[in-house]
């Protein structure tokens, strides 16, 4: 890839990654309620998968879908609006970190119930294909959903139709609330899952946004030419708890582990790439990091300065043009 094509890489992934950090320091203000689940670890899943996509491809998402939404190209005014529960957020408020829409830009949300949305990934490429468009359809989700009935549902169905939607799983090996608790069995297992319906599924690193961005463009290009699912499964890491009720490492894993685990985190793996390379200098990175600060403080004020919706408006539905 040229420079400049890493550099935008890099700036996405710092982007969500310094708007992830703010989410959790404004949380800890009580400027956020409800739940808060991070990204902080997982940038590159997101940034090399949605990035090679077309603007009016659609991407859909589970609860930890700030950075899904980000990288689709969502303001970051209005999704740190909608955290704080503004009449100036993406869903005027009402739908919260778990459930950010932004229809014009072809992202169809962040779902709370693990393994619901993927049904729904499912319909759209059905959509897709019946009106006979060439869009693909990237589905995001834990791997913690693959056990339950409706993923088994998804991907018979887009097996058996030919449906062109790409299952992406974010395993970051601890699956919490599932049958299977954090992950020991699943962690082997779930491309496997897929291809036991005849789905094409393919393993890449989900630390390293070059080879998620390689792979994903690759299988892009396949499924719009020739329409058929695939599942990816993306092997990551998420570096804070399961959500902010969570400890930082959580009971079920130790702090020794999650530091020998950031050694790898994407960002550095890809600073480190380009200044290997000479494509990037320090002064590059220092530029990207004053930008994206401002943007982050930006996106703070705006929400805190925002309304919060007038009472009528809770009985409106919410139409996004």
């Amino acid at each position: 890839m040229e420079r400049e094509d890493l550099l935008i890489l890099y700036r996405h992934m710092l982007l969500i990654r310094r708007f992830e950090e703010k989410s959790a320091e404004m949380y800890a203000l009580a400027k956020i309620a409800g739940f808060l689940h991070l990204y902080i670890g997982e940038e590159a899943v997101a940034v090399g998968a949605i990035t090679d996509l077309r603007p009016d491809d659609y991407v859909i998402s589970a609860y930890r879908d700030h950075g899904h939404c980000l990288a689709k190209g969502s303001d970051p005014d209005k999704v740190m609006a909608e955290l704080f529960g503004k009449a100036t957020g993406l869903c005027r408020g009402k739908g919260g970190s778990m459930h950010l829409v932004d229809a014009p830009r072809h992202f169809m949300g962040g779902y709370a119930i693990v393994g619901g949305h993927l049904p729904l990934a499912t319909g759209l490429a059905f959509a897709v294909k019946y009106q006979k468009r060439d869009q693909v359809v990237l589905c995001f989700f834990g791997e913690g959903a693959v056990p339950s009935g409706q993923a088994h549902e998804a991907f018979n169905l887009a097996a058996l139709w030919s449906l062109p939607v790409i299952f992406v799983c974010e395993n970051n090996r601890y699956a919490m609330g599932t049958p299977v608790q954090h992950g020991i069995a699943l962690y082997s297992d779930v491309a496997e899952t897929a291809r036991s319906y005849g789905i094409a599924a393919e393993r890449v690193d989900g630390m390293d946004v070059l080879a998620v961005r390689a792979l994903t463009h690759r299988v892009v290009e396949n499924v719009r030419s020739k329409p058929a699912p695939f599942f990816v499964e993306a092997m990551t890491y998420r570096f804070m708890g399961h959500s902010m009720a969570d400890p930082a490492h959580g009971h079920y894993r130790t702090k020794e582990e999650v530091e020998r685990e950031r050694s790898r985190d994407p960002l550095v793996v890809l600073r480190q790439t380009m200044l290997n390379s000479r494509l990037g200098t320090e002064a590059d990175f220092k530029q990207l990091e004053q930008e994206v600060g401002e943007a982050v403080a930006k996106a703070v004020r705006f929400a805190d300065e925002s309304p919060f919706p007038e009472r009528p408006s809770l009985y409106e539905d919410v139409y996004v043009e």
